[in-house]
């Protein structure tokens, strides 16, 4: 990636943005172009300033970050959004992802996962950290999780299977494998089939 990327923080601690500022600006790819405290100052930077993406921390006073990611989707909707939280639990990635987030990195994970979460975001991509892209593949029955025969459609899809190759595998109808296709990128914010694939072969047991 040769243009610079020039990135907007949103978090409501100054020292977490320093830090995340120190970390960014040290790689010449990316350029921290504002910040801001709360979700209504985030939209006043995104208006004065040239920005590609937001870096957006969930806990903030006024509008927490899910709510404001809804916001900048709708009055921005080529700024890209990527969450950077504390928070693991899944029902916080589904509606960061919903509300039109393009990843979501864990506070706690290596440093250099959010160089590759932005890198990802910036060339089409969605990013989870390993932690959350683990627990998204497991097979449970939540909604906001992959079914047992969705994770079955999952390790098939990484060996690489077609449609009709799975559905002879698993004894289901092509139409049945679509529609499992289709509920599995929902769930996990997928939008394309490259990307499925990739998640698939990156995280499928």
């Amino acid at each position: 990636m040769t243009a610079t990327i020039k990135i907007l923080l949103v978090d409501d601690h100054p020292l977490v943005r320093d830090g995340l500022r120190a970390r960014l600006e040290a790689m010449p790819q990316f350029e921290v172009v504002a910040e801001a405290g709360g979700a209504a100052e985030a939209l006043e930077q995104a208006a004065r300033c040239d920005i590609d993406l937001v870096l957006m921390d969930i806990n903030m006073r006024g509008a927490n970050g899910i709510e404001a990611t809804a916001r900048f989707k709708q009055a921005f909707p080529r700024i890209a959004v990527l969450i950077l939280s504390m928070h693991d639990k899944l029902e916080y990635v589904s509606q960061a992802i919903q509300a039109g987030a393009r990843g979501y990195v864990l506070k706690d994970a290596p440093g250099k996962d959010i160089v590759v979460a932005i890198e990802t975001v910036m060339s089409g991509g969605i990013y989870y950290s390993a932690a959350l892209a683990r627990q998204l593949a497991q097979p449970h029955t939540q909604d906001n999780q992959l079914t047992s025969r969705e994770h079955e459609v999952l390790r098939h899809i990484a060996n690489g299977e077609s449609n009709k190759q799975i559905a002879r595998a698993l004894d289901l109808s092509v139409r049945t494998v679509e529609t499992h296709r289709l509920n599995i990128k929902r769930k996990l914010g997928i939008e394309g089939q490259a990307e499925l694939i990739r998640f698939a072969v990156q995280h499928a047991q």
